[in-house]
């Protein structure tokens, strides 16, 4: 998305024919977007060197269901409607900036306007957020018959599933009401496992995946900025809230030189039967491999998705090298796969790179199933990845205390937890002490993480977690303490908001 709905909106259709129509402004920016790419290709040239070129994905030691996926604004909706697809391998997805499920409603009907209707949607209500509820029961109902079509998995399967959302209250691009759709959509088949899902409202960031760095660094922007390369440095380590919430704690980041290897793979080998140029895909991928991943210790897979303009032709490799996710992933058996993009002027039109979310490829409504092309092409490479998986060995079935149990991030009204993982436990329990001092049962998880919500702004909770084991609750955990943020103050103009502290 980013800047898609200015372009968009230069854009006049024509029922059918040769594609579209576009003006002299549109004409212009297009010039100038492919000017920006071939200067963003010579700052691929200047990056450090990656590993030798690879035609195909090895295949490692990680299992499939063990899988995640995250991504920042069309990577966001495409993370959305492939961890929704493929719920039986993606046991966690990151959305950054995104929305629900089906939101630019594309479908064959959309003939009747020339396919433009989906654009008009995705421009238009998936920016600013839908109008009601009753809205958001259309994504439930079509992600209900889908399904029941077997055109995705069951979704039951969401049940399990741990989800991070984010807004950015200073994203002059997204609306909240748009990621509070998202968050409406997936707590409806959460249900009673409701703690799966964290959602961070209360960092000052603009339109981008945010990093820690709290000043201004070469190739990345100030909190509040909505530009190019889209990586904002709020002091805020996102990559790292999103693996442990996925996974639960994880070890600290290897903030050095990596000893994991970043490599090039040939995108074409799974896009077939179609060439990458006709699904809008760059020819070539990249995946981050730890060194104990390369020696087949056993490790999990993360797909980490791009958002428009952020492929390689357009701002190098700064998503893949800079957004922190490598930085954990080498200290935790983290396999990284980085699928690309790349920018289309005609057939498919797509001049900023951006994710299928909108039914470009081929106007119906197999985008967000399975047998999307691009969802089938990034299933095809994670099963390559995978291909290695070897049978995990029994786990151990004995009560204990968590070992590790962190606060990793907290908003104005919740808090998101981790801890690691005791073999052999079904369940786990979550108690907290407010001011009095008193311990309450909050909630209980079969993963590694909870969310805790209904919290107050500026006040001071702790925490512990006991492990269950048939049916025997072992000794609570260590407490922790965490103070939870302040509500950002209300501002109407997005880029222009006061940071809080």
């Amino acid at each position: 998305m980013l800047e898609s709905a200015k372009i968009f909106r230069g854009v006049r259709a024509r029922p059918l024919g040769s594609g579209a129509i576009v003006n002299s402004r549109v004409k212009t920016m297009i010039l100038g977007h492919r000017t920006l790419a071939l200067t963003a290709c010579a700052v691929c040239l200047a990056v450090r060197p990656l590993a030798a070129e690879s035609l195909a994905l090895n295949g490692y030691n990680a299992a499939i269901g063990e899988s995640s996926i995250s991504g920042i604004s069309s990577g966001a909706f495409m993370a959305v409607q492939f961890g929704t697809a493929w719920s039986s391998v993606i046991k966690g997805v990151g959305v950054v900036a995104g929305g629900p499920f089906w939101c630019a409603e594309a479908d064959a009907s959309d003939i009747v306007t020339g396919y433009w209707g989906p654009i008009w949607r995705a421009t238009g209500s998936c920016m600013k957020g839908p109008e009601s509820d009753l809205q958001v029961s259309d994504f439930v109902t079509k992600a209900d018959g889908k399904a029941t079509s077997g055109d995705i998995d069951a979704l039951s399967r969401l049940k399990e599933q741990k989800i991070y959302l984010f807004h950015g209250y200073n994203d002059a691009l997204v609306a909240k009401a748009t990621t509070d759709a998202a968050a409406t959509f997936y707590l409806h088949y959460l249900g009673t496992t409701s703690g799966n899902l964290y959602y961070q409202t209360t960092i000052g960031a603009g339109h981008s995946l945010v990093v820690e760095g709290e000043t201004q660094a070469d190739g990345v922007n100030a909190c509040n900025a909505n530009d190019s390369p889209y990586i904002d440095q709020c002091g805020y380590d996102q990559a790292g809230i999103i693996l442990q919430h996925i996974y639960g704690a994880l070890n600290p980041p290897n903030r050095a030189q990596l000893m994991g290897s970043l490599k090039r793979f040939d995108q074409s080998i799974y896009t077939k039967p179609d060439t990458p140029d006709a699904l809008s895909l760059g020819d070539t991928g990249y995946v981050f491999v730890p060194e104990e991943c390369q020696r087949s210790d056993p490790c999990r897979v993360h797909i980490a998705l791009h958002g428009c303009k952020q492929d390689i032709g357009d701002i190098g490799a700064r998503f893949v090298e800079n957004t922190g996710y490598n930085a954990w992933a080498d200290t935790n058996r983290l396999i990284v796969l980085y699928p690309q993009t790349r920018s289309s002027s005609l057939v498919p039109f797509n001049p900023q790179a951006c994710w299928d979310w909108w039914s470009y490829i081929d106007h119906t409504d197999n985008y967000v199933t399975k047998s999307g092309a691009q969802i089938r092409t990034i299933k095809a490479m994670l099963d390559a990845v995978t291909a290695g998986a070897k049978p995990a060995t029994p786990a151990d079935t004995s009560p204990a205390a968590s070992e590790v149990l962190a606060v990793i991030d907290t908003s104005d009204t919740s808090a998101d937890l981790a801890w690691k993982m005791i073999e052999g436990t079904a369940i786990y329990r979550i108690s907290r002490a407010g001011a009095d001092g008193q311990f309450t049962v909050v909630g209980e998880t079969k993963g590694l993480s909870f969310a805790d919500t209904g919290l107050a702004p500026r006040s001071s909770y702790r925490w512990h977690v006991s492990a269950i084991v048939n049916g025997v609750e072992g000794p609570t955990s260590t407490d922790v303490t965490a103070t939870t943020r302040a509500t950002p103050a209300a501002c109407n103009a997005p880029g222009n908001c006061r940071l809080t502290k």
